[in-house]
């Protein structure tokens, strides 16, 4: 059977009551398909009006009435707002065979909910009828392709919006006069993503409570020349940082092995050309860990291909923005991190310290530049499943 796309967008109200973490915790671990893209959207007009469109109602539909309220939820709840700014959605695409069964078994019926919290919409939706049966409140909290259904017309729509309407939304939250918010960059790294877990929506729920706001996502196979620059004021500050550590443990094992005490300037000599080396080490170790490839070992092909291991990355905005997040993100060595840190609960070491984020605005927007979040990854990996789909049916 071959693999299907299928697609969960997060409603506005969770986002904006900071169920995003425990929405997508759920979905990557209760589901076995890849997170092959993530976008946040901005929807326009257009796209609410395509969107609509695309589901259809019939009258001889047995499941028209809830189609009916499906459609009326995404034209009161998607539209730009009247005071000018738009509303977030967070938009997930996932891979795998039977793609659209298995999210819809993961986020539970859109009507009928139980008090299991089994699903999503258990957990986080709701639908309230009163006594004669009028729906009174109806709260999705995801919307999705209902299983056996052509998932084709829905995401053309959103694939056919992507660069439009998604990406890096800084302008889209209202902030009163006189406001400066920041934006700050979040990596989950690789080792959060290494099995099936719920640790990248615990991360993420950790964030929130930051009091900011998610106005970019993106999966990222980070190549190695991407992790290069990323990480290259790492690169520049390993040999010092590294510098007392590689001397002290020359000095050390040279005397061991030799036998008598070495003079000084012996030992920074030779430190010098080990601390060189101890880094450029430790640099390609970073770039193994967060690409999947031996950097020295990568021809420019390799360099500037997709990397072999997936992370989340994330663009928060808010008031002092970078401040708040590297307080909840922790020390860089998760033994050095505080209680109830991202670190301390996630990280093994300094390398392998679950998540990154941006130490100053500076750095915010390089990460970001290098990242490059306006890039759509959404709409060419939409058109290009549906191309192959129709050449299949060909």
């Amino acid at each position: 059977m071959p693999e299907d796309l299928c697609f969960v967008v997060i409603n506005p109200y969770p986002i904006r009551k900071s169920r995003t973490g425990g929405i997508i915790g759920r979905l990557l671990s209760r589901s076995s398909l890849e997170l092959v893209a993530a976008r946040m959207y901005a929807p326009s007009a257009g796209l609410v009006s395509d969107y609509l469109d695309a589901i259809p109602v019939s009258a001889g539909d047995p499941g028209r009435h809830v189609r009916a309220l499906v459609k009326k939820y995404i034209a009161e709840n998607y539209p730009p707002v009247k005071e000018g700014h738009r509303r977030r959605v967070m938009f997930l695409l996932f891979k795998g065979r039977d793609a659209c069964r298995e999210l819809n078994e993961v986020v539970g019926h859109i009507t009928r909910s139980s008090l299991s919290g089994e699903c999503i919409r258990d957990t986080y939706g709701d639908f309230i009828r009163d006594a004669r049966g009028t729906v009174r409140y109806f709260e999705p909290a995801v919307l999705t392709i209902p299983a056996g259904e052509d998932p084709e017309p829905a995401l053309r729509v959103w694939g056919g919006h992507a660069a439009a309407d998604g990406g890096l939304l800084t302008d889209v939250i209202p902030w009163p006069k006189g406001a400066r918010p920041e934006e700050t960059t979040v990596l989950i790294k690789p080792d959060i993503f290494s099995s099936r877990s719920i640790r990248a929506g615990n991360i993420i729920d950790i964030f929130s409570r930051a009091d900011l706001y998610i106005v970019a996502v993106k999966v990222l196979r980070m190549s190695v020349a991407q992790a290069e620059e990323f990480y290259g004021p790492v690169r520049i500050s390993l040999a010092e940082r590294l510098k007392e550590t590689v001397t002290a443990r020359a000095r050390a094992a040279l005397e061991r092995e030799f036998g008598f005490p070495l003079p000084d300037d012996a030992v920074l000599h030779v430190g010098a050309h080990l601390n060189r080396l101890a880094a450029e080490d430790q640099f390609n170790q970073i770039l193994k860990f967060m690409t999947g490839r031996d950097a020295a070992a990568s021809s420019e092909g390799e360099r500037e291909a997709p990397g072999l291991v997936p992370c989340l990355a994330l663009v928060y905005q808010g008031i002092d923005a970078v401040r708040k997040i590297r307080e909840i993100i922790g020390a860089t060595d998760p033994r050095k991190a505080g209680a109830a840190t991202v670190r301390k609960e996630f990280g093994r070491d300094v390398m392998v310290n679950a998540a990154h984020a941006s130490d100053s605005p500076e750095s915010a927007r390089r990460e970001m530049r290098i990242i490059d979040f306006a890039r759509d990854d959404v709409g060419p990996l939409i058109a290009e499943h549906l191309d192959r789909r129709r050449a299949g049916r060909g």
